[in-house]
Protein backbone atom coordinates (compact mmCIF):
# COMPACT_ATOMS: atom_id res chain seq x y z
CA UNK A 1 0.00 0.00 0.00
CA UNK A 2 1.40 3.36 -0.94
CA UNK A 3 0.63 5.58 1.23
CA UNK A 4 2.30 9.81 1.76
CA UNK A 5 3.07 11.02 5.57
CA UNK A 6 4.45 14.02 7.34
CA UNK A 7 5.97 13.79 10.14
CA UNK A 8 6.57 17.07 11.72
CA UNK A 9 9.58 17.36 13.65
CA UNK A 10 11.34 15.13 11.40
CA UNK A 11 15.04 16.47 12.27
CA UNK A 12 14.54 16.26 15.87
CA UNK A 13 15.69 13.72 18.30
CA UNK A 14 12.72 11.12 18.54
CA UNK A 15 11.26 12.49 15.07
CA UNK A 16 14.75 11.63 13.24
CA UNK A 17 14.55 8.25 14.69
CA UNK A 18 11.18 7.87 13.73
CA UNK A 19 11.62 9.09 9.47
CA UNK A 20 14.64 6.81 9.62
CA UNK A 21 12.52 3.98 10.51
CA UNK A 22 9.63 4.72 8.26
CA UNK A 23 11.80 5.25 4.84
CA UNK A 24 13.87 2.29 5.75
CA UNK A 25 11.07 0.03 6.06
CA UNK A 26 8.82 1.25 4.08
CA UNK A 27 9.91 2.42 0.36
CA UNK A 28 6.73 2.43 -1.07
CA UNK A 29 5.59 5.34 1.58
CA UNK A 30 6.41 8.64 0.65
CA UNK A 31 7.70 10.29 4.06
CA UNK A 32 7.92 14.00 3.94
CA UNK A 33 9.84 15.44 7.00
CA UNK A 34 8.16 18.65 8.02
CA UNK A 35 10.80 21.23 10.14
CA UNK A 36 11.01 24.53 10.99
CA UNK A 37 14.64 23.70 12.15
CA UNK A 38 14.99 25.32 15.32
CA UNK A 39 17.73 24.77 17.54
CA UNK A 40 16.70 21.17 18.41
CA UNK A 41 16.32 20.38 14.46
CA UNK A 42 19.13 18.88 12.68
CA UNK A 43 19.55 17.60 9.69
CA UNK A 44 22.89 15.96 10.30
CA UNK A 45 20.88 13.43 12.23
CA UNK A 46 19.51 12.10 8.36
CA UNK A 47 22.25 11.57 6.30
CA UNK A 48 22.18 8.60 6.45
CA UNK A 49 18.85 8.87 4.47
CA UNK A 50 18.89 11.85 2.62
CA UNK A 51 19.18 10.85 -0.54
CA UNK A 52 16.20 8.35 -0.39
CA UNK A 53 13.62 8.41 -3.26
CA UNK A 54 10.75 7.94 -0.69
CA UNK A 55 12.22 10.47 1.52
CA UNK A 56 10.91 14.86 1.25
CA UNK A 57 12.52 17.43 3.29
CA UNK A 58 10.21 20.51 4.02
CA UNK A 59 11.42 23.01 5.82
CA UNK A 60 8.37 24.64 7.43
CA UNK A 61 6.90 26.15 10.56
CA UNK A 62 3.66 23.81 11.81
CA UNK A 63 2.11 27.22 12.90
CA UNK A 64 2.01 28.91 9.11
CA UNK A 65 -1.37 27.33 8.21
CA UNK A 66 -1.70 28.24 4.78
CA UNK A 67 1.83 26.78 4.27
CA UNK A 68 1.14 23.65 6.01
CA UNK A 69 -2.85 23.56 4.39
CA UNK A 70 -0.62 23.75 0.55
CA UNK A 71 1.66 21.00 1.35
CA UNK A 72 -1.09 18.59 2.41
CA UNK A 73 -2.96 18.93 -0.94
CA UNK A 74 0.40 18.86 -3.11
CA UNK A 75 1.59 15.85 -1.25
CA UNK A 76 -2.10 14.24 -0.93
CA UNK A 77 -1.19 13.35 2.36
CA UNK A 78 -3.19 10.85 4.14
CA UNK A 79 -1.21 10.25 7.34
CA UNK A 80 0.14 12.91 9.82
CA UNK A 81 2.57 11.43 12.40
CA UNK A 82 2.53 14.69 14.41
CA UNK A 83 6.02 15.02 17.10
CA UNK A 84 7.17 18.49 16.43
CA UNK A 85 7.20 20.75 20.03
CA UNK A 86 9.04 22.29 22.25
CA UNK A 87 9.56 19.69 25.00
CA UNK A 88 12.30 21.17 27.38
CA UNK A 89 10.86 22.11 30.89
CA UNK A 90 13.50 24.61 31.94
CA UNK A 91 12.97 26.93 28.69
CA UNK A 92 9.15 26.80 29.26
CA UNK A 93 9.75 28.05 32.62
CA UNK A 94 11.83 31.18 31.24
CA UNK A 95 9.25 31.30 28.05
CA UNK A 96 6.04 29.96 28.40
CA UNK A 97 4.85 31.75 25.42
CA UNK A 98 6.64 30.43 22.63
CA UNK A 99 5.87 26.79 24.42
CA UNK A 100 1.88 27.79 23.91
CA UNK A 101 2.78 29.10 20.17
CA UNK A 102 4.10 25.83 18.85
CA UNK A 103 2.38 23.21 21.17
CA UNK A 104 -1.25 24.32 21.31
CA UNK A 105 -1.37 26.64 17.97
CA UNK A 106 1.03 24.09 16.42
CA UNK A 107 -0.86 21.14 16.92
CA UNK A 108 -3.94 22.93 16.06
CA UNK A 109 -3.05 24.70 12.92
CA UNK A 110 -1.80 20.64 12.05
CA UNK A 111 -5.45 19.37 12.98
CA UNK A 112 -7.31 22.26 10.80
CA UNK A 113 -5.40 21.59 7.59
CA UNK A 114 -5.87 17.88 8.33
CA UNK A 115 -8.95 18.26 8.78
CA UNK A 116 -10.08 20.99 6.17
CA UNK A 117 -7.88 18.68 2.96
CA UNK A 118 -9.43 15.20 4.25
CA UNK A 119 -13.16 16.36 4.30
CA UNK A 120 -12.83 17.56 0.75
CA UNK A 121 -11.74 14.45 -0.77
CA UNK A 122 -14.66 11.66 -1.92
CA UNK A 123 -13.56 9.57 0.78
CA UNK A 124 -12.64 11.78 3.34
CA UNK A 125 -11.67 10.09 6.33
CA UNK A 126 -11.38 6.69 5.01
CA UNK A 127 -7.48 5.42 5.03
CA UNK A 128 -6.50 8.77 7.16
CA UNK A 129 -4.90 9.23 11.00
CA UNK A 130 -4.03 11.72 12.76
CA UNK A 131 -1.16 10.54 15.38
CA UNK A 132 -0.16 12.77 17.84
CA UNK A 133 2.74 12.29 20.26
CA UNK A 134 2.53 13.32 23.76
CA UNK A 135 3.94 13.24 27.02
CA UNK A 136 3.59 11.64 30.26
CA UNK A 137 4.33 14.66 32.43
CA UNK A 138 0.84 15.33 31.38
CA UNK A 139 -0.25 13.53 34.25
CA UNK A 140 1.02 15.06 37.28
CA UNK A 141 3.74 13.36 39.68
CA UNK A 142 3.17 9.77 41.01
CA UNK A 143 3.93 9.29 45.05
CA UNK A 144 7.15 7.45 46.03
CA UNK A 145 5.36 5.49 48.15
CA UNK A 146 4.15 1.31 49.42
CA UNK A 147 0.93 0.77 51.03
CA UNK A 148 3.11 -1.96 53.95
CA UNK A 149 5.71 0.84 54.36
CA UNK A 150 8.57 -0.62 52.39
CA UNK A 151 11.56 1.37 51.31
CA UNK A 152 11.84 1.87 47.30
CA UNK A 153 12.88 0.86 45.03
CA UNK A 154 11.27 -2.65 45.56
CA UNK A 155 9.90 -5.44 43.14
CA UNK A 156 6.66 -4.47 42.08
CA UNK A 157 4.49 -6.22 39.30
CA UNK A 158 3.12 -4.49 36.35
CA UNK A 159 -0.80 -5.24 35.60
CA UNK A 160 0.77 -6.83 32.64
CA UNK A 161 2.72 -9.53 34.97
CA UNK A 162 5.96 -8.10 34.48
CA UNK A 163 7.91 -7.61 37.69
CA UNK A 164 10.34 -4.84 37.86
CA UNK A 165 12.03 -2.18 40.49
CA UNK A 166 9.34 0.50 41.32
CA UNK A 167 9.65 3.10 43.76
CA UNK A 168 5.91 3.52 43.88
CA UNK A 169 2.84 1.05 43.64
CA UNK A 170 0.90 3.79 41.39
CA UNK A 171 1.78 4.10 37.71
CA UNK A 172 0.26 6.42 35.10
CA UNK A 173 -2.35 4.92 33.00
CA UNK A 174 -4.18 5.89 30.02
CA UNK A 175 -7.42 6.83 32.27
CA UNK A 176 -5.94 8.84 34.68
CA UNK A 177 -6.96 12.87 34.87
CA UNK A 178 -4.90 15.58 33.60
CA UNK A 179 -2.57 17.39 35.68
CA UNK A 180 0.08 19.13 34.00
CA UNK A 181 2.53 20.58 36.08
CA UNK A 182 4.96 22.71 33.75
CA UNK A 183 4.34 25.23 31.15
CA UNK A 184 5.64 22.82 29.12
CA UNK A 185 3.50 20.12 30.08
CA UNK A 186 0.60 22.02 30.76
CA UNK A 187 0.47 23.40 26.59
CA UNK A 188 1.11 19.38 25.54
CA UNK A 189 -1.93 19.25 27.35
CA UNK A 190 -3.77 21.26 25.84
CA UNK A 191 -2.68 20.05 22.57
CA UNK A 192 -3.84 16.16 23.18
CA UNK A 193 -7.39 17.89 23.92
CA UNK A 194 -7.67 19.83 21.12
CA UNK A 195 -6.93 16.13 19.10
CA UNK A 196 -9.42 14.51 20.82
CA UNK A 197 -12.00 17.07 20.11
CA UNK A 198 -11.12 16.67 16.40
CA UNK A 199 -12.01 13.66 16.80
CA UNK A 200 -14.98 13.95 19.04
CA UNK A 201 -16.42 16.95 16.94
CA UNK A 202 -15.72 16.23 13.32
CA UNK A 203 -14.76 12.63 13.56
CA UNK A 204 -11.62 12.89 12.96
CA UNK A 205 -9.30 9.39 12.97
CA UNK A 206 -6.75 10.67 15.61
CA UNK A 207 -4.83 8.82 17.97
CA UNK A 208 -2.94 10.15 21.28
CA UNK A 209 0.33 8.55 22.94
CA UNK A 210 2.09 9.33 26.03
CA UNK A 211 5.36 8.35 26.46
CA UNK A 212 8.00 8.27 29.23
CA UNK A 213 11.36 9.52 29.35
CA UNK A 214 13.65 9.06 25.85
CA UNK A 215 17.59 8.55 25.76
CA UNK A 216 20.25 7.18 22.83
CA UNK A 217 21.73 9.16 19.79
CA UNK A 218 21.23 12.33 18.22
CA UNK A 219 19.02 13.53 21.33
CA UNK A 220 20.22 17.64 21.63
CA UNK A 221 22.82 17.92 24.79
CA UNK A 222 20.48 20.09 26.85
CA UNK A 223 18.84 16.85 27.69
CA UNK A 224 20.51 15.06 30.92
CA UNK A 225 22.09 11.79 29.46
CA UNK A 226 23.44 13.22 26.37
CA UNK A 227 25.02 16.67 28.18
CA UNK A 228 26.39 14.79 31.18
CA UNK A 229 27.75 11.99 28.85
CA UNK A 230 29.67 15.23 27.35
CA UNK A 231 30.66 16.68 30.65
CA UNK A 232 32.54 13.67 31.93
CA UNK A 233 33.93 13.19 28.58
CA UNK A 234 35.58 16.92 28.88
CA UNK A 235 35.60 16.34 33.16
CA UNK A 236 32.95 18.96 33.45
CA UNK A 237 30.76 19.61 36.21
CA UNK A 238 27.83 17.49 36.56
CA UNK A 239 24.73 19.93 37.95
CA UNK A 240 22.22 17.86 39.70
CA UNK A 241 18.68 19.18 40.62
CA UNK A 242 18.38 18.93 44.64
CA UNK A 243 19.12 15.73 45.83
CA UNK A 244 18.92 13.98 42.32
CA UNK A 245 16.01 11.85 43.64
CA UNK A 246 13.75 12.49 41.27
CA UNK A 247 12.70 9.60 39.49
CA UNK A 248 11.65 9.16 35.83
CA UNK A 249 10.95 6.33 33.58
CA UNK A 250 13.37 5.73 30.79
CA UNK A 251 13.36 4.19 27.59
CA UNK A 252 15.33 3.80 24.61
CA UNK A 253 14.40 6.25 21.74
CA UNK A 254 14.35 3.33 18.75
CA UNK A 255 11.75 1.42 20.66
CA UNK A 256 10.08 4.00 20.82
CA UNK A 257 10.13 4.87 17.22
CA UNK A 258 8.93 0.92 16.77
CA UNK A 259 5.95 1.74 19.50
CA UNK A 260 4.54 4.41 16.94
CA UNK A 261 5.39 1.92 13.87
CA UNK A 262 3.42 -0.38 15.12
CA UNK A 263 0.62 2.53 16.77
CA UNK A 264 0.21 4.05 13.42
CA UNK A 265 -0.69 1.09 11.72
CA UNK A 266 -2.48 -0.99 14.04
CA UNK A 267 -3.91 1.00 16.90
CA UNK A 268 -7.56 1.84 16.94
CA UNK A 269 -8.99 5.39 16.21
CA UNK A 270 -9.68 7.54 19.05
CA UNK A 271 -7.76 5.79 21.91
CA UNK A 272 -4.78 6.77 23.86
CA UNK A 273 -1.76 4.51 24.33
CA UNK A 274 1.16 5.48 26.98
CA UNK A 275 4.17 4.16 25.80
CA UNK A 276 7.04 3.34 28.38
CA UNK A 277 9.62 1.02 29.66
CA UNK A 278 8.87 -0.09 32.90
CA UNK A 279 12.53 1.38 33.50
CA UNK A 280 12.43 3.61 36.30
CA UNK A 281 16.08 5.09 37.92
CA UNK A 282 16.73 8.04 40.21
CA UNK A 283 17.95 11.07 38.46
CA UNK A 284 21.53 10.41 40.47
CA UNK A 285 21.44 6.68 39.96
CA UNK A 286 21.80 7.25 36.27
CA UNK A 287 24.22 9.76 36.70
CA UNK A 288 26.63 7.52 38.26
CA UNK A 289 25.79 4.93 36.19
CA UNK A 290 27.04 6.95 33.45
CA UNK A 291 30.21 8.19 34.98
CA UNK A 292 30.92 4.28 35.32
CA UNK A 293 30.04 3.92 31.95
CA UNK A 294 31.51 7.02 30.52
CA UNK A 295 35.01 6.32 32.44
CA UNK A 296 35.05 2.47 31.60
CA UNK A 297 35.12 2.95 27.87
CA UNK A 298 37.45 5.63 27.34
CA UNK A 299 39.59 3.71 29.56
CA UNK A 300 39.65 5.30 32.90
CA UNK A 301 39.33 3.52 36.33
CA UNK A 302 35.55 3.00 36.77
CA UNK A 303 33.97 5.69 38.68
CA UNK A 304 36.89 8.22 39.32
CA UNK A 305 35.10 11.02 37.86
CA UNK A 306 32.25 10.73 40.52
CA UNK A 307 33.55 14.07 42.30
CA UNK A 308 32.10 15.91 39.58
CA UNK A 309 28.59 15.84 40.91
CA UNK A 310 27.69 18.87 41.60
CA UNK A 311 24.07 19.40 43.66
CA UNK A 312 22.17 22.95 42.51
CA UNK A 313 19.09 24.38 43.23
CA UNK A 314 16.03 22.37 42.32
CA UNK A 315 14.00 23.84 39.88
CA UNK A 316 10.57 25.19 40.02
CA UNK A 317 7.76 22.91 40.10
CA UNK A 318 10.12 20.08 39.94
CA UNK A 319 8.17 16.64 39.44
CA UNK A 320 9.08 13.63 42.02
CA UNK A 321 8.00 11.01 40.10
CA UNK A 322 6.95 9.55 36.56
CA UNK A 323 6.14 6.07 35.42
CA UNK A 324 4.28 4.62 33.01
CA UNK A 325 2.31 1.41 32.63
CA UNK A 326 2.44 0.53 28.48
CA UNK A 327 0.60 -2.85 29.76
CA UNK A 328 -2.52 -1.67 27.54
CA UNK A 329 0.30 -1.31 24.33
CA UNK A 330 1.67 -4.62 25.30
CA UNK A 331 -1.72 -6.41 25.65
CA UNK A 332 -3.69 -5.09 22.20
CA UNK A 333 -0.62 -4.77 20.15
CA UNK A 334 1.71 -6.70 21.07
CA UNK A 335 4.91 -4.21 21.74
CA UNK A 336 7.50 -4.35 24.61
CA UNK A 337 11.07 -2.37 24.88
CA UNK A 338 13.94 -4.81 23.45
CA UNK A 339 16.47 -3.04 25.56
CA UNK A 340 16.77 -3.20 29.16
CA UNK A 341 18.63 0.22 30.54
CA UNK A 342 21.96 -1.08 30.95
CA UNK A 343 22.22 -2.45 27.18
CA UNK A 344 20.87 0.64 26.30
CA UNK A 345 23.00 3.08 28.28
CA UNK A 346 26.13 0.80 26.86
CA UNK A 347 25.10 1.72 22.99
CA UNK A 348 24.43 5.16 23.85
CA UNK A 349 27.59 6.12 25.85
CA UNK A 350 29.58 4.69 22.85
CA UNK A 351 27.66 6.54 20.17
CA UNK A 352 28.22 9.77 21.55
CA UNK A 353 31.47 9.22 22.40
CA UNK A 354 31.96 7.51 18.76
CA UNK A 355 30.82 10.91 17.23
CA UNK A 356 32.19 13.78 19.48
CA UNK A 357 32.24 15.67 15.74
CA UNK A 358 28.68 15.52 15.64
CA UNK A 359 28.41 16.40 18.93
CA UNK A 360 31.15 19.57 18.64
CA UNK A 361 28.44 20.78 15.72
CA UNK A 362 25.63 20.98 17.88
CA UNK A 363 27.34 22.68 21.16
CA UNK A 364 28.56 25.04 19.35
CA UNK A 365 25.98 26.10 16.68
CA UNK A 366 27.68 25.65 13.60
CA UNK A 367 24.72 22.92 12.70
CA UNK A 368 22.41 25.48 12.60
CA UNK A 369 24.64 27.97 10.36
CA UNK A 370 25.43 25.57 7.73
CA UNK A 371 21.16 25.00 7.54
CA UNK A 372 20.79 28.77 7.71
CA UNK A 373 23.34 29.61 4.60
CA UNK A 374 21.87 26.09 2.57
CA UNK A 375 17.76 27.68 2.57
CA UNK A 376 19.05 31.57 2.54
CA UNK A 377 21.07 30.23 -1.18
CA UNK A 378 17.32 28.76 -2.39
Amino acid sequence: MERNIIITGGAGFIGSHVVRLFVNKYPQYKIINLDKLTYAGNLANLKDIEDRPNYKFVKMDICDFDSVYKLMQDEHVDGIIHLAAESHVDRSIKDPFTFAQTNVMGTLSMLQAAKLYWESLPEKWEGKRFYHISTDEVYGALEMTHPNGIEPPFSTKASSGKHHLAYGELFFTEDLKYQPHSPYSAAKASSDHFVRAFHDTYGMPTIVTNCSNNYGPYQFPEKLIPLFINNIRHRKPLPVYGKGENVRDWLYVVDHARAIDTIFHNGKVAETYNIGGFNEWKNIDIIKVLINTVDRQLGRKEGEDMDLITYVTDRAGHDMRYAIDSTKLQKELGWEPSLQFEEGIELTVKWYLDNQEWMDNVTSGDYMKYYEDMYANR
